[in-house]
Parts: structure tokens; sequence; C-alpha cells
């Protein structure tokens, strides 16, 4: 995700206050926020899931489509989201 660079610590803010209600979340077995390390403006979100059907759970949650509605309105660029598996 791609933030202005002034709401850039809103964003951080807003992930602190809720990390640890994602990494509650039913399915959910950790979550990191990584930045880009050149780029500071630029982060992903790295979220395990214990399934496809416990991910799309908490995207339809309460606390994804408020937090959501809060960070969008932050954003450079368009954001990307990439499901993917250990090999």
């Amino acid at each position: 995700m791609t933030f202005q660079p002034e709401k850039v610590g809103d964003f951080i803010a807003a992930f602190e206050s809720r990390k640890e209600l994602i990494a509650a979340f039913e399915g959910c077995s950790g979550v990191d926020l990584l930045r880009d390390m050149g780029q500071t403006n630029i982060f992903f979100t790295y979220s395990k899931w214990q399934n496809e059907t416990a991910l799309e759970k908490y995207r339809q949650s309460e606390l994804f489509q408020s937090t959501w509605n809060e960070v969008k309105q932050w954003f450079n660029d368009k954001p990307g989201a990439w499901s993917v598996t250990k090999l």
C-alpha cells in the first residue's frame, strides 16, 4: 500500500491500534507490518491464515471493513493484495 507521505503516521497508528485484534481474529496466526526500505510511504501487511475461508471471513468482518474505510482515504496509489502459499 502506498500512502500520502503526510498520512504515514496516521496509518501506522491505525495499524498498531488494531494489530492485536487482527491477530486474535479466528483463523489468524499472525500479522506483521512491513515497510519498504527505499520508499518509506510504502507498506505491506503480512498475515497468516489457517485457510482461505478464515481469510474471507475476516475480509467480511466489521473489523476489516472499518479499518479499510479509514485507511483507504490515505492511499497515494491503487493498493494490491496477494494470497500466497508456502512451498
